[in-house]
């Protein structure tokens, strides 16, 4: 009996457009893509209900006439390949001629165009696969696309769709990258009533991360450069001691296409090592110019990732950036804190300056446990014990610590505590761990109401991001139960009025950021916990920290405590056990 059979053209069209449009941010990212092949100077945005209901795009780049607006929603129509030989010269963002296809075929589709030509321009209607009307109208040169209904003919892909809050956020995060991509076009964001993002045409990228992030990021930036061998690095990178506690501020562009890429994060974060103090990640925005023979685009379908010919030259041009970037034009005092003030790196060597190291011999991988040295440095019973940023933790004598868990045996490359337990080792992350203990401390603070609060006489003024103001306006309810309140000073800026009394001062405005950036990355059903273990997760203790004994003896002792001591609240493992017959039969013995 026959199994196989052709789709229809209908459903092999929505399965199509399913790997181009995922979500609104989809339709919008194809569409602000082709307006600005188009040559658009001016790019407008508008959503109701987070672009559920409608998404309109609208700019003054060089439009259709009506054979091009007629054909251009044939799949695979395009104006920007001809060839087999151009898809290894790809110079433009769109060039698969899917994307309109795509869109009409699972929503209600208005587009409006006119080149210039003539007098008149062409307004096509469409219903999903199904032709409206094609009409003649009044309108000036340029391109408008109303998309409406999303997803109406496909109700198993509708319910999926978030809140309009949250479809908004990722809208809002993909028009900031645009605008940096193209600092001389204007960029305008709707939603409702009210304007999100509104960018006028600069002539600079700093001008431009000035109108989006705010004086303040612009002042710790330094401009960067590179130049081998056909391609160059340049941009703006966080200064020495800059930086931020997440890497929820690196943007990279190849060629003007936004991209996530891992050889690019990775060099970027080689680069910064030992320039940034530890748990630091540089700010950046970086745009790669190559030969378009030597980047492939066609390898993801959102065209979100790209693939190099020469990685090791983007590798190294990157790190060549960076490195000049913070040699040049910067001084002694402009690297290093003032005479008198440690700061954190200082504070960290302090701290390791009453540490020794013991090799044990082993050749290039030898161990290095750290222990106490000598008894100086013990808590007096009943003190407290601040283990990094976070809460304050009551730990008594080591002794009596160590009497009541795993016996603490010293601390391996200041990340990991290694312990005795009855049956072999244990290997203990120690900030997985502090993130677990903390973790269900501040859930249970979170679930009677009680957090701490601590008032600032002199809030500082925070100068939010797009994203960020619609991440705070769709949590502010949540973040005023978790103990940080906020007062608009008019337009993207904030005071920072309380936070929870859970951490120094100075760690306020990063955590608090850190949060925001995050909170609008999930549902609404998750977002409590994704906070509380975010929260956990920037206060906990850092990797590459030393603690004493009386700090790795309480810690252990906690996480023993909690309900899941095996993993950390984001699911990463906590500790790793050697079993002691493992030691015996590796060092010979019966």
């Amino acid at each position: 009996m026959k199994k196989i059979h052709l789709l229809s053209e209908e459903v092999a069209q929505k399965i199509a457009a399913g790997e181009v449009v995922e979500r609104p941010v989809s339709v919008v990212k194809e569409l602000v893509e082709n307006s600005i092949d188009a040559g658009a100077t001016d790019v407008r945005v508008e959503l109701l209900d987070g672009g559920k209901r409608l998404i309109k795009v609208q700019d003054d780049g060089s439009g259709m006439d009506r054979e091009d607006a007629a054909l251009c929603f044939r799949r695979h129509s395009t104006s920007k390949l001809a060839t087999e030989e151009d898809l290894e010269r790809i110079a433009t963002l769109g060039f698969r001629g899917e994307a309109l296809a795509s869109i009409a075929a699972v929503s209600r589709l208005t587009l409006r165009t006119q080149d210039g030509a003539d007098d008149r321009g062409t307004m096509i209607e469409r219903e999903g696969e199904r032709l409206v009307a094609v009409t003649d109208i009044a309108f000036p040169r340029g391109t408008s696309v109303e998309v409406r209904d999303l997803f109406f003919n496909l109700p198993a892909r509708q319910k999926f769709l978030r809140s309009g809050p949250s479809e908004l956020g990722p809208v809002a995060k993909y028009v900031t990258q645009a605008a940096l991509a193209a600092p001389g076009v204007r960029f305008t964001l709707i939603h409702g009533a009210r304007e999100v993002i509104a960018c006028p045409p600069v002539m600079t990228l700093r001008e431009r991360v000035f109108q989006i992030f705010g004086k303040k990021m612009v002042d710790g930036l330094m401009d960067v450069a590179a130049e081998e061998g056909g391609g160059r690095v340049e941009g703006l990178a966080s200064r020495p001691l800059a930086g931020r506690p997440d890497k929820t501020v690196q943007y990279f562009f190849v060629n003007g296409r936004p991209v996530k890429d891992r050889i690019l994060m990775a060099a970027l974060n080689q680069a910064y090592a030992g320039i940034l103090e530890r748990g630091r990640s540089p700010e950046a925005f970086l745009f790669v110019s190559l030969p378009y023979a030597d980047v492939d685009v066609n390898v993801h379908p959102a065209k979100a990732e790209v693939r190099f010919k020469d990685t090791q030259l983007v590798f190294r041009l990157v790190l060549r950036a960076v490195g000049e970037g913070a040699s040049r034009g910067h001084t002694i005092k402009e690297v290093l804190p003032a005479a008198g003030d440690k700061g954190p790196a200082g504070r960290v060597a302090e701290e390791g300056a009453a540490w020794t190291s013991r090799g044990l011999g082993f050749g290039p991988a030898a161990v290095v446990v750290t222990a106490a040295a000598g008894g100086d440095d013990r808590l007096a019973p009943g003190a407290a014990a601040r283990l990094g940023g976070g809460a304050e933790l009551t730990a008594t004598s080591a002794d009596s610590q160590v009497a009541k868990g795993p016996a603490v045996l010293g601390q391996y490359e200041n990340m990991y505590i290694v312990a005795a337990g009855e049956d072999g080792l244990l290997v203990i992350d120690q900030h997985n761990a502090h993130e677990r203990v903390l973790f269900e401390k501040y859930r249970e603070i979170d679930r009677e109401k009680i957090w701490p609060r601590k008032t600032l006489l002199i809030p500082p003024i925070l100068e939010l991001s797009p994203s960020m103001v619609v991440s705070l306006e769709t949590n502010v309810v949540l973040f005023e139960d978790l103990g940080f309140r906020v007062e608009t000073m008019g337009g993207r800026s904030y005071a920072l009025k309380e936070y929870p009394d859970l951490f120094k001062p100075e760690q306020a405005v990063d955590i608090f950021l850190g949060l925001l950036e995050e909170a609008g990355q999930k549902t609404a059903e998750d977002r409590r916990e994704h906070m509380l273990a975010t929260l956990a997760c920037k206060t906990a203790v850092k990797a590459g920290e030393p603690l004493n004994r009386e700090k790795m003896g309480y810690l252990v002792e906690e996480l023993f405590k909690t309900s899941q001591p095996a993993l950390c609240p984001h699911g990463r493992p906590v500790v790793v056990r050697i079993d002691k017959s493992m030691i015996d039969k590796g060092l010979g013995r019966k």
